[in-house]
């Protein structure tokens, strides 16, 4: 089989969809790679000899593409098949993707973008080659490959651009896909993410989780789920809208300061989302009145959250307290050897 497969949109709304973070568009990978059933996902950066990015490559052991309804989805932008399907595979996971953006945001890391993938068609394995390039932002190649020995999609960017050298810090990664990802991993723990080797679990990185329950004028409900981080990281301090499968909808500042020092992201979930989602009235925020009353309700909690926090150690207290239970017996004898000598040199 060999084709092109041309997309029914115009090029610049495709190329505005290249101008993503680096961060973001990992993540629609990821997703994509969830909404084929994957169980587990692997992002790896190959880099050059001096340490810099060359290619990213994000394999998954999903159910794979079938060439046979390539057409349908690389041809279409705006109707992802996902919009008529609300489960993925046997385990009905709830689906994230529903407008077809994800593959096209692959070209945010670089202009080249290879889809290897094998699906399994009765008891066959076939595999395929999708692929295409920045410069022709409209049209995708689709001719077969050698059979793979197991379902599953290689996504393979090559030609990077300069800002996928802002993924090289592992731990600032794995920290913002830690909370791109939390809700989703904590509804299927069955779900492995590694980034360059390192596991995507939010528990290691998190330091504690509280849940409230809002009760809005006229009995509408909503879960906040506050996460607060060990470490410090780009994009902390947000309130993100999710659905109950856990998939993030908008987000915006939290517009609350813990005061001391606490690095953190707000989950406010309700099932009512998804639909202002589709109405655009959550990237409205405050001028929407029904998402101002959810906004106003969880700044409210937080507020308060935070206030009752003012009481507890500070965060440097908290950090000394961990790396101390974390010594031998013999370390803490030396440091408070350390200790008293510096406090009788005063």
């Amino acid at each position: 089989m060999s084709k092109q497969i041309y997309v029914q949109a115009q090029a610049d709304h495709i190329e505005s969809l290249f101008r993503s973070s680096p961060l973001a568009a990992i993540e629609e990978l990821v997703w994509n790679a969830l909404d084929a059933n994957a169980r587990e996902v692997r992002i790896d950066l190959i880099t050059n000899p001096l340490g810099a990015v060359e290619a990213v490559r994000v394999t998954d052991d999903g159910t794979g593409i079938d060439a046979r309804e390539a057409d349908r989805l690389f041809g279409n932008l705006g109707g992802s098949w996902k919009r008529t399907f609300k489960g993925s595979g046997s385990d009905v996971r709830l689906l994230h993707g529903r407008h077809g953006r994800g593959r096209f945001k692959a070209f945010a890391l670089g202009t080249d973008v290879e889809w290897r993938t094998t699906v399994r068609i009765g008891s066959d394995l076939l595999s395929y080659r999708l692929s295409g390039t920045a410069d022709r932002p409209g049209v995708f190649d689709l001719e077969d490959a050698p059979a793979g020995v197991a379902p599953g999609t290689e996504v393979y960017v090559s030609n990077v651009r300069a800002t996928v050298d802002s993924l090289l810090d592992a731990g600032e990664t794995v920290q913002g896909l830690a909370a791109r990802f939390a809700l989703h991993l904590k509804s299927y723990p069955d779900i492995r993410i590694y980034f360059n080797g390192l596991p995507v679990t939010p528990v290691i990185v998190q330091r504690r989780t509280t849940d409230y329950k809002l009760t809005l004028e006229g009995g509408a409900t909503a879960k906040l789920e506050v996460i607060e981080w060990k470490r410090k990281f780009v994009g902390s301090g947000r309130l993100v809208f999710a659905d109950p499968g856990g998939f993030r909808l908008h987000e915006q500042s939290a517009g609350v300061r813990s005061g001391l020092g606490i690095s953190f992201t707000a989950y406010l979930v309700s099932p009512r989302f998804p639909a202002l989602a589709a109405e655009n009235a959550l990237i409205m925020d405050e001028l929407n009145p029904e998402v101002r009353q959810y906004l106003d309700a969880a700044r409210k909690v937080l507020k308060a959250h935070f206030l009752a926090m003012g009481d507890e150690k500070s965060e440097f207290e908290r950090e000394w307290e961990e790396r101390i239970a974390a010594l031998t017996k013999e370390e803490r004898k030396s440091l408070l050897a350390i200790l008293k000598r510096a406090l009788k040199g005063k």
